[in-house]
C-alpha cells in the first residue's frame, strides 16, 4: 500500500464497509474484531473498465506470531523497542480473501485481550508482517494517526493521536477531492463502530452514537471518505453507570 498514491488508497477504502467491534467482559477482558469488506457495486462504479480485469485468488488465514517465528533472523535485526511493538501483535488472528471469481474480498482481523489497553492498532497489522518478512523499516509508522484504547472500569476511551501533520493536510485535499467527484454517486463506504460493555451506559462523547434499549451497547456510524479526512471524528469516551 505504500506505493499507491493516497487517492487510490481512498478510491480502494471507499467502496467498502468497515466495522469494528469490541465487547469488553465484567473482568475487563474481551474481544476486538476489524472486518472490512469491500462493497463490489460500489468498487465496479469506481473502477470502471478495470473492474472486469481483475484476476486474483488469495485465502490465507495466519497468527501474527508465525511472522515472528518464521522470519526470525529478520526480526533479531529490529530494535528492543520496535521488537516490543511487534510482540503487541503476537496473538491477533488475520484473515484475508481475495476472490476475483467470487467476487468476495474481505480482511478480518481480531484478538482476544485480558484489558482494554493492551489492543494494539489492528489496521497496521498486515503492515508490520510485511514488514518483519521483507525485513522492511516500520512502514506503518508512515501513518498520520494512531488508534488507540483504554477502561479503567467505569470510563472507555477511542482514542486518535495525529503523529503526521503533514500528512493528515493531504489526506483532507483528498478526501475533499473524492468527494467532490464522486459525493453524488450511490457508493457503499460506512466505518461502523460497534461496542458492548459489561455495565449500563450513562453518557457517550459523540451526540450520533445510538444506545441500545438495554443501555449496554452502542453503535456509531460515519463515512470512509470523511474518517479519511478527520480521523479525530472517531474519537470516543462512554461513561458507564
Amino acid at each position: 500500500m505504500k506505493y499507491l498514491s493516497s487517492l487510490l488508497i481512498l478510491v480502494l477504502f471507499t467502496s467498502c464497509q468497515i466495522t469494528e467491534t469490541i465487547i469488553i467482559n465484567s473482568d475487563g477482558s474481551g474481544t476486538i474484531k476489524v472486518e472490512q469488506l469491500r462493497d463490489e457495486n460500489s468498487y465496479m462504479q469506481l473502477a470502471g473498465e478495470e473492474y472486469s480485469k481483475e484476476n486474483i485468488f488469495e485465502d490465507t488465514t495466519y497468527v501474527f506470531k508465525e511472522y515472528i517465528d518464521a522470519y526470525k533472523e529478520n526480526f533479531s535485526k529490529y530494535t528492543l523497542q520496535e521488537q516490543e511493538l511487534f510482540r503487541k501483535y503476537e496473538n491477533v488472528n488475520v484473515h484475508l480473501k481475495k476472490s476475483s471469481f467470487e467476487k468476495e474480498f474481505k480482511n478480518e482481523l481480531s484478538l482476544h485481550f485480558n484489558k482494554v489497553s493492551e489492543i494494539p492498532d489492528l489496521y497496521k497489522t498486515e503492515d508490520y508482517a510485511s514488514d518483519i518478512q521483507h525485513n522492511y523499516a516500520l512502514t506503518a509508522e508512515n501513518h498520520y494517526y494512531r488508534i488507540g484504547y483504554d477502561f479503567d472500569g467505569e470510563v472507555f476511551k477511542r482514542t486518535i493521536t495525529i503523529i503526521n501533520t503533514e500528512e493528515l493536510e493531504k489526506a483532507k485535499q483528498e478526501s475533499e477531492k473524492f468527494t467532490k467527484r464522486y459525493g453524488a454517486s450511490n457508493l457503499m463506504q460506512i466505518y461502523v463502530l460497534k461496542y458492548h460493555f459489561p455495565k449500563s451506559i450513562k453518557s457517550v462523547s459523540n451526540p450520533k452514537a445510538v444506545i441500545s434499549s438495554d443501555k449496554k451497547s452502542l453503535s456509531l456510524e460515519f463515512k470512509i471518505s470523511d474518517f479519511y479526512g478527520n480521523p479525530e471524528i472517531s474519537n470516543l469516551e462512554v461513561v458507564l453507570e
